[in-house]
């Protein structure tokens, strides 16, 4: 009977290889912070410096930009989670606006940096912009996910809303017009409330 292997095969993964994938994730997680902290084209150099690796080493891992944005996606979306939750419809309609402003806030204000590095980049990326038409129905979803009596509503209304409690309005809002984020927040609400009035006026 042969005795037991004292070889790993796979099992154990070659230090060479944890060493690559940890330096990976540095530099993913360096693009994140430096867009977060608003660089919203980070240079390589920069990246580098960040990550604490050379500057051969981040090319080394993205020779591809689509492979970058989809790294960065990715992490992103594991450290978003579920922000977006659809609230119980059962509650008053007053209630359920506060909820819904509540989710937009907190998720717009934490995915500001990145939407509008995003912004920049969409163009020149297929991956990035089928992201933002999947972001953009999932915001619809969460909308009608909300307030349910918007399915039955007139189409121009519908549009109406997604519009004005969008990410591209709240960039709006924050930049252009230099609201603070509480003053952000009631605009959007008093919009909505107008808007929604009109299915009950």
């Amino acid at each position: 009977m042969a005795g037991p292997s004292n070889s790993t095969g796979d099992e154990v993964p070659d230090g060479r290889a944890l060493r690559s994938e940890r330096s990976r994730e540095a530099i993913v997680q360096a693009i994140l912070d430096l867009i977060g902290e608003g660089n919203r084209q980070p240079t390589a150099e920069r990246v580098a410096e960040r990550a604490g690796v050379g500057i051969r080493t981040v090319f080394r891992h993205f020779t591809d930009m689509e492979n970058l944005y989809v790294a960065m996606r990715d992490q992103m979306n594991a450290q978003l989670g579920r922000v977006l939750v659809v609230e119980p419809t059962q509650g008053s309609l007053g209630s359920r606006i506060d909820a819904f402003i509540e989710a937009r806030t907190s998720l717009f204000e934490r995915i500001l940096p990145y939407a509008r590095a995003t912004h920049l980049l969409r163009w020149r990326s297929d991956f990035l912009r089928a992201q933002y038409v999947e972001d953009t129905r999932n915001l619809r979803d969460h909308l009608l996910g909300c307030f349910p009596e918007l399915k039955k509503a007139p189409a121009d209304l519908v549009e109406a809303i997604d519009c004005a409690t969008s990410l591209e309005t709240w960039d709006r809002l924050r930049d252009l017009q230099r609201l603070s984020r509480t003053r952000a927040a009631a605009v959007q609400r008093r919009g909505i409330e107008a808007l929604l009035g009109q299915l009950t006026g």
